[in-house]
């Protein structure tokens, strides 16, 4: 049964920083492609950045392309995402997703498996 948890958000300042995990466990983890999405209330969970199984691809949001980094650690079976010059409409539930294939495209619906999310507040 694969499991996705994930923590580090809480409340920031605008212009901070975070780091969100997603520890991941159930099945060989370095197969697999990995995404984290957000989504605030209302609006549907949107692709924020992916990241392939071997880790040589990533992709972002333009929005956030020069303030976040995903990584991953194959051997600790955990998933990153740096987060920097956090703005207010940064603010949302952060998912950590993960799918059947080792490609890692932007679509949610193509990610099987969730976590419970995070919640990042920056303040203004």
């Amino acid at each position: 049964q694969v499991q996705l948890v994930e923590s580090g958000g809480g409340l920031v300042q605008a212009g901070g920083s975070l780091r969100l995990s997603c520890a991941a466990s159930g099945r060989t983890f370095s197969s697999y492609a990995m995404g984290w999405f957000r989504q605030t209330p209302g609006k549907e969970r949107t692709f924020v950045a992916t990241i392939s199984a071997s880790g040589i691809s990533t992709d972002y949001l333009d929005s956030v392309k020069d303030r976040f980094t995903i990584s991953r650690d194959n051997a600790k079976n955990m998933v990153y995402l740096e987060m920097s010059s956090l703005k207010p409409e940064d603010t949302a539930v952060y998912y950590c997703g993960t799918r059947n294939h080792y490609t890692a495209p932007r679509a949610s619906s193509d990610y099987r498996y969730w976590g419970q999310g995070t919640k990042v507040t920056v303040a203004s």
